[in-house]
């Protein structure tokens, strides 16, 4: 069968309400799906399945106070602590960064791929990981080619609904998040991770950060080793320490140097038909960009290519585009202006 096949017997299924066919042909999509390596399709498809199967457990009338009956309030709460539930085709041809932080991104995928080999020697699997350095510097990124070399789920973790005012509340809402990890085997990436592992001694925080930073290290030393957390932060020097030391892999992510800016500059127009007016200004321009981002450098440089298409005659079939370096370093410019105004 393809993949059209499965389509149209799920289509009929599900219009005739037949259940039991439909759940049978969705199982065969998606082990379809693996063996075409389309794995990233499979994993929606399987977590959706599972979804529907949980909840549809959960329909039938359930009594008052029994297991049940909570997991079906947390299958509801749950949904509004995640901000997105996703899978990633991202992988180490997508990032630009050194090769010092390439080599130990890669060992720690690599622990994750050889479980089998480690378990059998019973050696732990490195499952907590914490990027930190400057914003725009490919931590997110990061944890996408993590989650995409490993063709596992990513749970994005709503800080906005997890943390709150009440007592006891944020620690509550974290332990959801992590049980359903744990239950479907994913990673969990928590962006602004200073927000909640703060120095257990700010005075402001009545106690309550206290019991967040504990919650977090129960939660740490139970997480499944086939499930994972990813923290980012801007502000590594704001974690409390004992929460530092859980953390299997500390890596610090820095501002690009000259290199590094020039395999961006060629990874971002890789596939598209453009180039420079000149070599000289381009030098002049590689220089400019030292001290910003890879998320700044790569914006103005997209801005500056639009610009320039929409000031050219080309007609979009078969001309390549030449970036204007005039609108490129004006860019650059305003973007510093921006940062030092933050």
């Amino acid at each position: 069968m393809s993949q059209f096949d499965f389509i149209k017997d799920i289509a009929r299924f599900g219009l005739e309400n037949d259940q039991e066919k439909l759940l049978s042909v969705l199982s065969e999509l998606i082990e379809y799906s693996k063996k075409t390596k389309k794995t990233n399709f499979a994993l929606q498809l399987q977590s959706i399945l599972k979804d529907a199967i949980r909840q549809q457990k959960s329909n039938s009338l359930t009594k008052v106070g029994s297991p049940e009956y909570f997991n079906r309030i947390e299958d509801r709460e749950i949904g509004d602590l995640i901000l997105e539930k996703l899978t990633s085709d991202y992988s180490f041809q997508n990032l630009v960064t050194s090769e010092k932080i390439k080599h130990e991104l890669e060992l720690f995928i690599k622990e994750h791929k050889s479980a089998d080999l480690l378990n059998r020697y019973n050696l732990p699997i490195s499952n907590k990981i914490l990027l930190h350095g400057p914003s725009g510097c490919g931590k997110t990124l990061a944890s996408y080619v993590i989650a995409g070399e490993l063709n596992k789920m990513m749970i994005v973790v709503n800080l906005g609904a997890v943390v709150s005012s009440k007592l006891g509340e944020t620690s509550k809402n974290l332990a959801k998040i992590f049980r359903k990890a744990a239950a479907e085997e994913c990673i969990i990436f928590i962006d602004e991770f200073d927000s909640l592992g703060k120095i257990r001694d700010y005075n402001q925080d009545h106690g309550e950060m206290k019991r967040v930073v504990n919650t977090i290290l129960q939660l740490f030393d139970y997480l499944p080793q086939s499930s994972m957390v990813i923290a980012a932060t801007n502000q590594n020097d704001m974690l409390d320490d004992a929460l530092l030391r859980r953390f299997d892999v500390n890596i610090e992510f820095k501002l690009p140097d000259e290199s590094q800016i020039e395999d961006l500059i060629k990874l971002t127009i890789r596939d598209g038909r453009f180039k420079f007016s000149d070599q000289v200004s381009y030098q002049a321009v590689i220089k400019e960009l030292k001290g910003l981002s890879y998320y700044s450098i790569q914006k103005t440089l997209i801005t500056a290519i639009k610009r320039s298409l929409f000031n050219s005659n080309v007609n979009g079939v078969s001309e390549d585009v030449v970036i204007d370096m005039a609108i490129w370093t004006e860019l650059i410019k305003s973007e510093r202006e921006a940062i030092l105004k933050l």
